[in-house]
Formats: structure tokens, sequence, C-alpha cells
């Protein structure tokens, strides 16, 4: 086990999972408007199921995909991080920030300012390179945050090997930025 990192912003905790997260998870991974760019809603064992795989990966490494607080308020709006994808593509091996926030998370500058601490971290503490984001072409809501973190649109489109053939959600659109491009 390595040291839990947690992250602070003005207005945000990126912590470890609870177990009282998970209800709120769930219900997250149940709303058709939050996962309308993903195959599938979610059950409650597979939101748990997710949810425990993705604390395992931040137990073993100290860093991932954070249970997102708001300091004063919510205790858990969904999460923000960096993961590796796990999957076979032409930019692979990569790191990927991202995010999945309740519905009424959005419209505040909870994601970027979330992910832009999540960035710095992967530069300034994991030394990366440079980090990745990807989304199918029709999440305006994702790619308007990549562009405000300061991530570019790459040009590369790419069929998400983890999204059923035939599905209008396969092709993804690929942002990235360098750590020498980040402020």
């Amino acid at each position: 086990m390595r040291a839990m990192h947690s992250l602070r912003t003005p207005r945000l905790l990126l912590r470890p999972w609870r177990d009282e997260d998970l209800p709120a998870y769930a219900a997250l991974n149940a709303d058709p408007e939050v996962m309308r760019h993903f195959p599938a809603l979610l059950t409650r064992e597979q939101s748990d199921a997710q949810a425990a795989r993705i604390r395992a990966k931040l137990d073993a490494q100290g860093w991932g995909l954070w249970a997102v607080e708001v300091q004063g308020g919510a205790p858990f709006i969904g999460f923000v991080g960096l993961a590796d994808p796990g999957f076979e593509a032409s930019f692979m091996p990569a790191i990927e920030v991202g995010w999945r926030l309740a519905r009424s998370a959005w419209g505040q500058g909870y994601a970027s300012e979330a992910a832009s601490a999540a960035l710095a971290f992967g530069f300034e503490q994991l030394d990366l390179a440079s980090i990745v984001s990807f989304t199918v072409p029709a999440n305006v809501r994702s790619r308007a945050v990549m562009t405000r973190i300061g991530m570019h649109d790459t040009g590369l489109r790419f069929e998400h090997p983890r999204v059923p053939e035939g599905s209008a959600l396969r092709e993804h659109v690929l942002y990235r930025i360098d750590r020498i491009d980040a402020g």
C-alpha cells in the first residue's frame, strides 16, 4: 500500500472513497442524463462493483479516481482523477484524466476545478509527460471541460474497444495536454 493522496482546491476535496459514497454514486450511475454518453445505466450492484475497483486502485497506487466533495457542502458529488484506461489503442500507453459528476453539480465549474488539480498532480507528482482524455463527439459538456483545462483536440478519432460494435457511442475523440503546455 502506498501513501494515500488527497487534493484540495478552493472549493473541493478530492479524497479516498467512503462506504457512505456508494448510494449517491449508484444514483448518479442510474441517472439517464449523467449516463447519456455511456453504453448503459448501471444497476446498484454494478455501481458498487465499479466503486470497489476504483477504491482498490486508489488504495494500491495512492492516486486515481478520487471521490469529490464540496468543502462545507455536499459530501459526495462524483469522481474526478487519473486512471490507466487499460485498453489497446494507438495512443496507449497513456494516463487519462476523467470525471463523472452528479447532475446537481453540473454548471458550477467543479469538473474543471477538480480536473485541473488532477492534472497538476499528474505532472508534478507522477512526472507524466502528457495526459489524455476522451469521450464521444456529442459530449459537448465534457469536451468543453477538456478545453477549459488546457487540453487540445488531437484530431484522432478511435473506436472505443469497450463499447459494443454498432453502438453510436463507439466513436471517441481524443484530447491531450503535455506537461510543457500545462501552466
